[in-house]
């Protein structure tokens, strides 16, 4: 496959997670954004409020983050009630897409239930996500992917970065020959988007491209903290404990000593 190259621009998606970030990426130039919540955490599904101010805010195509909880790929049933319901919503608030990833316990891409949001979507673009990169076999999770007629695949090659992980993500990029856009994301900026391209040959590329941002708070006060500082694996979750709950409502009954 011939090698893009600046003479032809490729196409710039900005990962945003508030109105001025969209509105900042629309006048960067960026053709495109996928709005998210909780960025730290890799990513969750907006609220409908901040879809809609968005939609309304700025011009370029819009698309939303589908995914209910940080952590893994693989969802309870309840959960994917709740991801086919965003799709709605997000279908209804005038999105142009939806960005979506479910995996199989063995690490393969759920193609039942991608297919079921697929249809849930209607018209809208569909992008599977980075939990592509939590695949076994990529080269059999692409091919999936094109069965199920995905447009486009975001992925950092399986590595860290989008850099690292080049030389992959040529190869998936040369093997969806046109059928799907593959758009390498993960530590893409100013300085390395030039090298990526080049050695990828892709035509789109992800990036979230942040600054620090000062809070206008006059008061400020830095205890009790408002989040916790504990880091968790992709494989873990912080879920409420039934025994706790109960145990919390027995110590209510008693009387104090």
């Amino acid at each position: 496959m011939e090698r893009a190259s600046f003479d032809q621009e490729p196409a710039l998606e900005v990962c945003i997670d508030s109105v001025a970030s969209a509105v900042a990426a629309e006048q960067g130039g960026a053709q495109r954004v996928e709005l998210c919540d909780y960025l730290a955490g890799g990513g969750t599904t907006p609220s409908a409020g901040l879809i809609k101010v968005v939609r309304k805010s700025i011009g370029i195509s819009l698309h939303v983050l589908i995914r209910p909880r940080r952590g893994d790929f693989l969802y309870t049933d309840a959960e994917f009630e709740v991801m086919k319901n965003d799709i709605e919503v997000c279908r209804e608030l005038g999105a142009d897409g939806v960005v979506i990833g479910v995996l199989n316990k063995d690490g393969s891409v759920d193609t039942a239930r991608t297919q079921e949001l697929i249809a849930h979507a209607g018209p809208l673009s569909i992008t599977f996500h980075r939990a592509f990169d939590l695949t076994p076999d990529p080269l059999k999770a692409l091919d999936a992917l094109l069965q199920l007629n995905v447009h486009h695949l975001l992925t950092s090659g399986q590595q860290e970065t989008a850099l690292q992980g080049s030389g992959l993500i040529r190869e998936l990029n040369e093997r969806a020959a046109g059928k799907l856009i593959v758009m390498p994301g993960g530590g893409v900026n100013p300085s390395n988007v030039r090298k990526l391209v080049s050695e990828t040959g892709v035509s789109e590329v992800h990036a979230s491209v942040r600054k620090l941002v000062e809070s206008s708070m006059n008061f400020r006060k830095a205890y009790p903290p408002m989040s916790s500082n504990r880091n968790l694996s992709e494989f873990e979750q912080l879920v409420a404990d039934v025994s706790q709950v109960k145990a919390m409502r027995e110590a209510f009954k008693r009387e104090p000593s």
